[in-house]
């Protein structure tokens, strides 16, 4: 039985988080001796670069060359995923945990039978069953799942694997399911999209803000540092209920969690919430003139200053070495 993995995009790109998705399904099928195929819906993506899919471990991309699938309607996304899974006999997807995938897999799940693990960080441990290591409690504990269904859907957590890129290229097949007017029955009139900034969720550095900040128009640090590594910006929650900043930016177990490879703290104390919402970064910075801020305690860096004083001078050092 092979592996299949659901690929999504925005602005024309493959999402990052999906690529990892690809690599992670490469992975489990080599330790099961099987194959992964990677599946993309939809035109929102040059079709010219379906077979760079290929750099991350699997041979084959299924493609469904049909433009009502380039909006994201859960139910016919959900339709097609169960009927790629039937063609290629595949007993596992692969997808990335986004709010698309939690919708996607769940409806996928009823159809198949399937048994579904949320947030998985690592590859399936094989030598007595079939078992997942999931992040649980906003990222604050973790559970190991035994997934007994002979059908299985794995979620994964950001940064659940490090992909290998390679020159290889993957063989492009048109793929063609069938789909009714009912799987089209909902309807997307508008959507409204972030635009000119990285988005939280999908980047692998974050310079966010706290009260220390001490008001709205001190942000430009915090901005300036940003633009210099090409990050996303964030905030504490305190920040955007006193509409300092925009409440897509409040990181934490109400707002926004993050995974990025780098999560630079400035000027916020780290309490609870806020930590659940930034626990699975990789590395943590935090930047405090209290060395009492809880938030020492959970950074892997930490410089203890006026945060006016060090941030200019860390762009600076960034600026220099580009």
């Amino acid at each position: 039985m092979s592996v299949l993995v659901f690929i999504e995009s925005a602005d024309g790109e493959f999402r990052g988080t999906s690529l990892e998705a690809v690599a992670y399904g490469a992975a489990l099928a080599k330790a099961q001796g099987s194959n992964a195929t990677a599946l993309v819906l939809g035109n929102t993506v040059d079709a010219s670069k379906l077979p760079n899919v290929g750099n991350y471990g699997v041979s084959k991309v299924l493609h469904v060359n049909d433009d009502r699938l380039d909006n994201g309607i859960i139910q016919a996304y959900a339709q097609v995923v169960a009927q790629a899974m039937e063609k290629e006999g595949a007993n596992t997807l692969v997808l990335a945990k986004s709010s698309l995938g939690d919708a996607v897999s769940a409806r996928v799940a009823a159809k198949m039978k399937a048994a579904l693990a949320s947030n998985v960080t690592e590859l399936p441990d094989l030598n007595a069953g079939f078992t997942v290591k999931r992040s649980v409690y906003t990222g604050k504990a973790f559970q190991i799942t035994e997934l007994k269904s002979e059908n299985k859907i794995l979620a994964l957590k950001k940064n659940a694997i490090t992909p290998e890129v390679t020159d290889a290229t993957a063989e492009v097949e048109a793929f063609s399911p069938s789909l009714s007017d009912a799987d089209f029955g909902v309807s997307i009139t508008k959507t409204d999209k972030i635009t000119g900034e990285i988005l939280l969720p999908e980047a692998d550095l974050v310079v966010s803000g706290g009260r220390g900040l001490k008001a709205a128009e001190n942000w430009g640090i915090i901005e300036d540092l940003a633009k210099a590594l090409n990050a996303a910006t964030g905030c504490s929650k305190p920040v955007s209920d006193m509409d300092w900043r925009p409440h897509h930016e409040h990181v934490g177990q109400t707002g926004v969690k993050v995974s990025p490879q780098l999560y630079v703290a400035v000027g916020i104390s780290g309490a609870i919430q806020h930590l659940a919402g930034v626990s699975s970064s990789k590395c943590i910075v935090v930047i405090n003139k209290d060395p009492e801020a809880p938030f020492f305690k959970a950074a892997d860096y930490g410089i203890v200053g006026d945060a006016f004083e060090i941030l200019p001078k860390i762009t600076e050092a960034v600026k220099a070495l580009k």
